[in-house]
């Protein structure tokens, strides 16, 4: 019994390790050779700086070209002329530089039909600048799926490569091409207008600072106009096998109108409209032909008002505590400044938590609405002196009836204030005091 069970465990090995020869090998041939020295050798190592042209043929007959242009970036050539994403691009040469492989199968293969590299699934060439060509061939898949064979035309050797290799590399125009629909500089970008909600409103750059220009001058709020800003340079249309331009432009045609975004950098001017078809939204570039669904996120960015842009903070100091406050709440008036982190009123060294509350609740005053009138006679006066003295704030606040309004010296736009906020900021004020008394020295002891 034993000697027939020894038995059969000896022909299950053996069937198992026939099946695990195959899996890797693939019938290789008689004059194969695997060392140890060359288990995982590279397949093909080329540098990206000198390559000028890269082709991507498939099996199925697909075609891709690239080439570098004059300026040095890279374009898709056919089967027609596209930009091309510049970092997609680089990530495939990268890919190839170096390509290795997870070991070194035949060292002179006789039939490359055995692992579909006669007609390879994918055959890779680039062209270097000294017009020297390498072709990098891509087989059919291991048994086991966890990789794939390789080989260069005209060296005889066949690899395994891991699948996430041929994955980087099996690559189509949709893969490649660049899907941005606008594309500006955003350090360079000087000005963006944005058509909503039957609003016109546009935003100038100055240095860093974005401000509202149109309907009329205002502060702007910096992350929304940045966020804008963001969400149209990642505006990108969304490609994908079954892209049907005839319906998408016929989406397009009968949506309803969302917003129609215009950015100007040292270029010129790009125009962006967006509309939504039921759950779709589809968009249109001035700078890439074609019509193409995007993300609802790039719908949801622009379907914005003037009030989602303007700056609802009274105060531009920020979270730099300022060097000067000076509040007159009708016969109640209060004077702060600051040397270092202590402060002082008259003299007087105040209690830093007291003062730290006032200073938040001042920074916290925002609007709630921004009403067109409603300004009547000043009931608080709050001056704020910021970034060593180099800016002065002075905000006049008025009670009209339970409302409170406040304006900004030298500025137009009202903003109204909740009633807690100006409890708030009045409590904060009054409860400012002075520091406590240091403890008495201790008396020296007698000797």
């Amino acid at each position: 019994m034993k000697g027939k069970g020894l038995l059969a465990a000896a022909i299950v090995l053996a069937a198992l390790s026939g099946t695990l020869y195959w899996s890797n090998h693939r019938k290789p041939s008689a004059g194969s050779v695997t060392s140890a020295a060359e288990s995982s050798p590279k397949v093909l190592d080329i540098k990206p700086a000198d390559v000028v042209g890269i082709k991507i043929a498939k099996k199925d007959g697909q075609e891709l070209a690239l080439s570098k242009n004059a300026s040095g970036k890279w374009q898709i050539a056919a089967p027609k002329t596209l930009a091309a994403d510049q970092e997609a691009v680089s990530s495939l040469l990268s890919s190839l530089s170096p390509l290795n492989s997870d070991r070194l199968l035949e060292e002179k293969a006789t039939d490359l039909s055995a692992y579909g590299l006669a007609k390879p699934a994918v055959q890779i060439s680039v062209t270097e600048k000294n017009s020297k060509s390498e072709d990098l061939l891509l087989g059919d898949d291991t048994p086991t799926s966890s990789g794939a064979y390789a080989a260069v035309k005209g060296d005889p050797r066949v690899f395994i490569i891991a699948s996430y290799n041929k994955t980087s590399l099996d690559k189509s125009e949709s893969d490649l091409r660049d899907k941005r629909l606008l594309t500006f500089d955003a350090e360079k970008l000087s000005r963006v207008e944005l058509t909503a909600k039957k609003e016109k409103i546009e935003f100038g750059r100055n240095k860093d600072q974005w401000q509202i220009l149109k309907p009329k001058p205002m502060r702007a709020n910096q992350s929304a106009v940045e966020d804008l800003v963001r969400s149209l340079g990642d505006a990108k249309m969304e490609l994908s096998a079954t892209e049907d331009e005839k319906k998408d432009l016929t989406a397009f045609n009968t949506a309803k109108p969302v917003a129609t975004a215009k950015v100007t950098d040292v270029a010129g001017t790009q125009e962006l409209q967006v509309r939504k078809n039921k759950d779709d939204y589809y968009a249109k570039s001035s700078g890439v032909p074609g019509v193409y669904k995007v993300l609802s996120s790039v719908g949801t960015s622009v379907d914005k008002n003037l009030d989602d842009f303007r700056n609802k903070k009274l105060f531009d100091f920020g979270f730099v505590d300022p060097e000067k406050i000076e509040l007159h709440d009708g016969a109640k008036s209060y004077f702060l400044t600051r040397s270092g982190s202590d402060w002082w009123s008259n003299g007087t060294k105040m209690d830093e938590g007291s003062v730290s509350t006032l200073v938040s609740d001042i920074r916290d005053l925002s609007a709630t609405k921004f009403p067109e009138g409603g300004f009547t006679t000043p009931s608080l006066d709050l001056t704020v002196t910021s970034d060593t003295g180099k800016r002065v704030e002075k905000v006049l606040i008025a009670k009209n009836g339970d409302r409170y309004i406040a304006k900004r010296e030298n500025e137009p736009a009202l903003y109204e204030l909740s009633a807690t906020a100006i409890t708030d900021l009045q409590k904060a004020a009054a409860d400012v005091k002075p520091a406590p008394a240091p403890p008495p020295a201790a008396a020296p002891k007698k000797k």
